[in-house]
């Protein structure tokens, strides 16, 4: 239930509503816009929202109540219809009329590699400095990441090159830990639905990037988002990284129809992930292009000094001139879209 309060009203009107819906034992959540104020009110019983609806409506400084249908509700276009653009670090932002560039190594593997690739990202345009120091792998027996060793390597390239660090976060215990290195949470595919993990980050305030799982239907996605923002963290961006099909040619089916599909569906920004999604160099420029014309709000991307020299993924990995190059005609597309980069 969305309850959109008129913009005359007061504080203590909007206090009256959220206290009387926690009474009740439903949960409040106010945004405060510039012109108007509106309430989510979460767990409300579908036989008790006509009687709700009424008490509300009646109220002077009610402009009106509305019914969600869809099991998602904080995640739910209807909860703010203007869309969300989630700010990372005070520098970032994702969603609106921005584009945003996460760009770096699919792992963190040394020192060295690291901080040139931030050099050239940075240089290149980039707006957020992407890499992995925990790694999800199919075998136990790959390189699993640097942990701490690979935080304190993105957090002295944040240092040098200004740019915001989005890392990998997998098990809830590390949650507290990530975040004292890290300015955006990622979720990756495989804990899309790991909902200790996804209630952890939900404490927190730290911006989260959700990738939907290689097997999730989208409203699977937008509910995993969900539990993300029940928890009081509605800093939520989601990520569109290839889903599995019977297709073998790349790595996964990137689905491109996803990004205005989900804008239909939620007000949540939405990147993609071309290296991921395609698994080869080759075709990432080409799906960045389609992905910012389909109305992506941001690009992920992997970016490596000597990609066949990689520890993981250097066959989807760009070389710096490659992602030069990708800048390039990703930012003639979006300013064609009438974006910002």
């Amino acid at each position: 239930m969305i309850i959109v309060l008129d913009k005359s009203a007061t504080p203590e009107q909007i206090q009256q509503i959220a206290s009387k819906l926690e009474e009740s034992g439903y949960q409040a959540h106010p945004i405060y816009g510039v012109a108007k104020t509106v309430i989510g009110a979460v767990g409300v019983p579908d036989e008790e929202k006509p009687g709700l609806m009424e008490q509300f409506e009646a109220l002077p400084f009610v402009e009106k109540v509305i019914i969600v249908m869809a099991p998602y509700k904080l995640a739910a276009k209807a909860y703010r219809p203007e869309g969300t653009v989630v700010r990372v670090a005070d520098r970032v932002n994702i969603g609106g009329n921005h584009v945003c560039i996460m760009a770096g190594p699919c792992t963190v593997e040394t020192r060295e590699q690291t901080l040139a690739t931030a050099r050239a990202v940075k240089e290149a345009g980039a707006h957020m400095l992407r890499g992995g120091a925990y790694k999800p792998s199919t075998s136990p027996y790959s390189f699993q990441g640097l942990g701490v060793d690979g935080l304190k390597i993105l957090a002295e390239a944040r240092a040098e090159t200004g740019l915001p660090v989005v890392t990998e976060v997998m098990d809830p215990r590390n949650v507290e830990l990530v975040c004292r290195y890290a300015d955006m949470l990622q979720i990756g595919t495989r804990n899309m639905q790991n909902y200790d993990l996804l209630r952890e980050v939900g404490k927190t305030r730290h911006p989260v990037l959700l990738k939907r799982g290689m097997w999730a239907r989208i409203d699977e996605w937008l509910m995993a988002a969900e539990y993300i923002m029940k928890g009081g963290n509605e800093n939520v961006v989601l990520c569109e990284r290839g889903i599995r099909t019977f297709e073998t040619a790349t790595r996964n089916t990137l689905d491109l129809s996803a990004v205005p599909l989900v804008k239909q569906e939620s007000h949540l920004p939405v990147v993609v992930d071309p290296s991921q999604g395609t698994g080869k160099w080759s075709l990432v420029t080409a799906m960045s292009r389609a992905a910012v014309a389909a109305g992506a709000d941001g690009l992920i991307i992997e970016v490596h000094p000597h990609p066949e020299q990689a520890w993981k993924d250097g066959a989807q990995s760009l070389t710096f001139e490659n992602f030069r190059q990708l800048m390039a005609e990703v930012r003639a597309i979006a300013n064609a879209m009438g974006k910002e980069m």
